[in-house]
């Protein structure tokens, strides 16, 4: 939990910081459908393209702080000796 901490300190915070990964995942989805869909005005496609950044930084936050969590976890195991 600290690594994803520490990921979170590093950006600046936001709304969308709160978003759990699923939800922000499922809220970008919809974004990309929206923008294939088309049909939205030039302001519109750029304000859906820009929440669809910002929510893509916030799945990768999550992915990275998984990632090292995961990480952490198997050098730890390495490191046991009673696990071999």
């Amino acid at each position: 939990m600290a690594e994803q901490e520490q990921v979170e300190e590093a950006a600046p915070r936001t709304p969308d910081d709160a978003l759990g990964y699923e939800h922000a995942r499922d809220a970008l989805l919809e974004v990309v459908r929206q923008l294939e869909n088309g049909g939205t005005s030039l302001e519109e496609s750029l304000a859906l393209w820009e929440r669809g950044e910002q929510l893509a930084k916030v799945c990768q936050r999550w992915l990275d702080g998984a990632r090292a969590r995961l990480d952490a976890a198997l050098a730890a195991e390495e490191g046991d000796p009673g696990r071999e």
